[in-house]
C-alpha cells in the first residue's frame, strides 16, 4: 500500500514538474524542432563526415552544425537582416514613404485613365499616412522585440543543433527507456518523423522549382524584363506559406496593367498564375509527399492546408508530421488489437514485413537519422 502511495505521488510530481517545465521551454519547442529536422536532413551528411574523420562525437558534431549553418542559416539569416535593414529604414522616416507629388500625378493620371475611376495625388498620400499611423507604426514599436525573439530562436537552433547531432543517441536511448510503449513502436515513430521531414522539405523545393518554371514562361510570353530575376523571386515567393508565387505574378500583372498598359498581357499572365502555377503547388506537394511517404495524397494536402491555417508557417511540417504519426498509431493500434483478438502476446504478433522490417533493419535498432 506505502508503495502504491509513493508511486501516485511521484506521478503526480511528474505531471506537475512536467506541465511547469513545457510553460517554461514552450517558447522553444519551434526552434528545437527546426533543430529536430535538419539533424534528419542532414544525417547523412554528419554520419559522413563522423566516418571519415574518426573525431571524437563533439567535434564531428560541431563541423557538422558549422555547415548546418553555412548552408541554410546563413544565407536566410542575410536576406531577413537585409529586409529588416530596409524596413527599419522606411519606418524611421514615415514621410519618406509619401511619394513624389510628379511621379504620383502622373502614376495617378494612368490609374484613372485605366481604370475610369476619379482618384487624387492627395488622396493616396493620405492613405499612405493613414496605413502608416494605423498599421505600421504598431509593428515598428514591436520590431526590437521580435527581432530580439528571432535573434533567441537561431541560437537555440544551433545550439540545439550541436547537441542533437553530438548526444542524439544518448538522449534517445534516455527518452525510450522512460517511455512505457514497446521499442519497435518508438523506433518505427521515428522513421515516421524522418521519413516526413524529408518528404515535406521535397515536396516544399521541388513545388517550388514548378512554380518558379511555369511562372517563368509566363513571365516571357507576358513580353515582361528581367525574367531570369522573376523567376528567382517567384522561387522564393513560392516558398512563403498561403500567399506563395501570387505575391511575384501578381504584382507583374498589376504592373502590366497600370503602367505597361498591356491589358491582355496581363490578363492573361494572371489567369496563367492563378490556373497553372498557383494551381501546380497543390498538386506536386501531395504528389511527392506520398511517394515519399505512406500518406494518402488527399491526407498530404489537406495536413499541408489545415497546418498552416492553425499553427502558422511552421504548420507546413507540423501538419503532415500530427497526420503520420496518428496513422502510424492507429497501425500500431490495430497491430494490438489484432494480437489480443488472436491470444498473441503483443508486438511479437505483428505480420511479417509490418513497421521497421520493410527496411531490412532489425525493430530493436535505430532509425539511421543523425540522432543515431
Amino acid at each position: 500500500m506505502t508503495r502504491l502511495v509513493s508511486f501516485g505521488v511521484l506521478l503526480g510530481l511528474v505531471a506537475l514538474f512536467g506541465f511547469l517545465s513545457l510553460r517554461v521551454l514552450s517558447s522553444f519547442l519551434l526552434p528545437m524542432l527546426l533543430a529536430a529536422m535538419l539533424v534528419v536532413i542532414f544525417g547523412p551528411l554528419h554520419r559522413w563526415i563522423r566516418g571519415r574523420t574518426g573525431w571524437p562525437d563533439w567535434a564531428a558534431a560541431a563541423l557538422s552544425t558549422l555547415l548546418v549553418v553555412l548552408i541554410v542559416l546563413a544565407p536566410v539569416s542575410l536576406v531577413l537582416v537585409r529586409a529588416g535593414g530596409e524596413a527599419a529604414a522606411i519606418l524611421r522616416r514615415p514621410d519618406g514613404v509619401r511619394l513624389d507629388p510628379h511621379v504620383l500625378d502622373g502614376l495617378v493620371a494612368r490609374f484613372n485613365e485605366t481604370t475610369g475611376l476619379q482618384v487624387t495625388a492627395d488622396g493616396v498620400n493620405a492613405e499612405i499616412k493613414r496605413l502608416l499611423e494605423d498599421w505600421i507604426a504598431p509593428v515598428a514599436a514591436r520590431a526590437p522585440v521580435v527581432v530580439g525573439k528571432v535573434l533567441l530562436g537561431v541560437i537555440v537552433t544551433i545550439v540545439s543543433l550541436f547537441y542533437f547531432f553530438a548526444d542524439g543517441v544518448r538522449m534517445l536511448e534516455g527518452v525510450t527507456r522512460l517511455v512505457p510503449l514497446d521499442r519497435r513502436y518508438q523506433w518505427q515513430l521515428l522513421e515516421e518523423f524522418e521519413e516526413i521531414s524529408r518528404a515535406v522539405v521535397s515536396s516544399l523545393l521541388l513545388a517550388a522549382l514548378v512554380q518558379a518554371v511555369l511562372a517563368g514562361i509566363g513571365f516571357y510570353v507576358a513580353g515582361l524584363e528581367k525574367v531570369f530575376l522573376l523567376t528567382l523571386l517567384t522561387f522564393f515567393g513560392a516558398l512563403v506559406p498561403v500567399a506563395g508565387a501570387a505575391i511575384v505574378w501578381g504584382a507583374a500583372s498589376l504592373w502590366l496593367l497600370v503602367f505597361a498598359k498591356s491589358t491582355w498581357a496581363a490578363a492573361g499572365l494572371a489567369l496563367w498564375g492563378l490556373c497553372v502555377v498557383s494551381t501546380a503547388d497543390n498538386v506536386v506537394k501531395p504528389m511527392v509527399l506520398h511517394g515519399q511517404s505512406k500518406l494518402h495524397p488527399l491526407l498530404a494536402l489537406l495536413s499541408v492546408l489545415g497546418g498552416v491555417g492553425a499553427v502558422g508557417p511552421i504548420g507546413i511540417f507540423v501538419g503532415p508530421i500530427a497526420v503520420a504519426f496518428l496513422q502510424a498509431a492507429l497501425t500500431m493500434l490495430q497491430a494490438e488489437l489484432d494480437s489480443l483478438s488472436a491470444g498473441g502476446d503483443g508486438p511479437a504478433a505483428r505480420p511479417p514485413g509490418a513497421g521497421r522490417a520493410r527496411r531490412g533493419r532489425h525493430p530493436g535498432n535505430p532509425p539511421p537519422t543523425g540522432l543515431a
